[in-house]
């Protein structure tokens, strides 16, 4: 099939101003890119006005949570649900993503050893809508004893060895990439942000099993240590870095080519904004998202002044936090970061296509990449908030397939 855009504002992922231009598709692929007053062939092609509207690549969810139960269309007060409930849910959370203009997403860890390798099997073959995935399997941590434990992986050893085996029976389940909680959750268990919870060594052998299975480690991160041990064992994927010290931010930069950091901004900014019935405090919690905000507004600045590519994404899944809200992170860079955003705009496109692992081929308008595209009614480069209404999404194409049309919403 071949698709047309004509009198578009276009923006591109590259982080440069919006242009007024027409975009062709052929296939899976962008061929043309014109600026106005030059034009693409229309030959052979469904023409879409783009008048009123942006043209742009497709979001990317660098954070993605796609099994954590709850979404914008369905509330779940805990974290469990039965598996097969569980199967159905993600399936759905899947699709709510695309609904709401992500294309790609790089998950952060799932309730499952197998579902988000599953899903993305049924995706691919285009049994169910959903987004690019690079699937992970259950998460590698100890158990807590909170209503928000996202469950524990059975039988873990611990030792080098058990980090090897288990970043292997990752590999050959299928998951792209392997997450490790390095450091605790403060807002689950007060200190536990600057608790290590494995040891370099164990870390070293996940790193280097990881590199022998061909997968990707990706980390959860706050506390100081936790962020250096990170980078050292060779994580690609750091969250939070919270409480990042100047070695830690140091080795960051030195890694800065092959790493991502992502403050994770949601879920601090739901928790903060939380109402939750009487039996649920979350009073500890909201003073630790307090305290997380004024470091990560700290620390966001030294960590663009080195060159290290960051990510939005916000552990959306949460029961305060539910996927479907994703494209909210854009405005909390914006609002906290001073990010412009034509800025977040960039990282939820183009670095989110390098995270993907896709760099050369998805997250940017130019012939040659992949057809992940966005029409969107409004500006969203002067205001990104109208990315978080899908009715403003008149149009999802991902792959070269039209998902939503303005003639048909889902």
């Amino acid at each position: 099939m071949n698709v047309v855009f004509r009198n578009a504002r276009i923006f591109d992922g590259s982080g440069a101003a919006a242009f007024a231009g027409e975009i062709r598709v052929e296939g899976n692929r962008i061929t043309e890119v014109a600026r106005a007053p030059h034009t693409v062939s229309s030959h052979d092609a469904r023409v879409f006005d783009c008048t009123h509207h942006v043209v742009m690549p497709g979001l990317v969810e660098p954070h993605a949570h796609i099994t954590w139960p709850t979404s914008v269309e369905k509330f779940v007060p805990g974290m469990y649900l039965p598996p097969e409930e569980l199967a159905l849910t993600a399936a759905r959370n899947a699709r709510i993503l695309l609904d709401h203009g992500f294309t790609s997403a790089y998950s952060a860890g799932a309730l499952s050893k197998s579902l988000e390798i599953s899903l993305n099997a049924h995706i691919v073959s285009g049994g169910m809508p959903g987004p690019r995935l690079i699937p992970s399997s259950v998460e590698r941590e100890p158990p807590n004893e909170t209503d928000l434990d996202p469950g524990k992986v059975e039988g873990n050893q611990r030792g080098p060895d058990g980090m090897r085996s288990f970043v292997k029976a990752c590999a050959e389940l299928g998951a792209k990439a392997v997450k490790f909680l390095i450091s605790g959750e403060s807002a689950l268990k007060p200190g536990a942000s600057h608790e290590l919870l494995y040891d370099a060594e164990e870390l070293m052998a996940a790193g280097e099993q990881a590199r022998e299975s061909n997968v990707w480690l990706t980390g959860h991160a706050h506390g100081a240590e936790a962020v250096k041990i990170g980078v050292r064992s060779g994580f690609r994927v750091l969250y939070h870095c919270t409480y990042a010290d100047d070695e830690g931010l140091d080795l960051l930069e030195s890694r800065k080519h092959e790493l991502f950091v992502a403050p994770t901004i949601g879920i601090i900014q739901a928790t903060l904004d939380a109402n939750p019935p009487p039996h649920f405090d979350m009073s500890h919690m909201k003073a630790d998202a307090a305290i997380v905000l004024e470091h990560q507004k700290a620390l966001v600045p030294k960590l663009r002044a080195r060159g290290i590519r960051l990510l939005p994404g916000g552990d959306y899944g949460f029961p305060f936090n539910p996927n479907g809200r994703n494209a909210r992170d854009l405005e909390l860079w914006v609002r906290h970061f001073g990010y412009t955003p034509l800025e977040v705009l960039q990282a939820a496109t183009e670095l989110g296509g390098q995270i993907m692992g896709m760099g050369d081929e998805l997250g940017l308008i130019k012939p040659g990449y992949l057809a992940d595209l966005l029409m969107i009614k409004g500006d969203p480069t002067e205001d990104v908030t109208v990315l978080q209404d899908k009715h403003n999404i008149s149009l999802i194409m991902k792959d070269g397939q039209l998902y939503k049309t303005p003639e048909a919403r889902p």
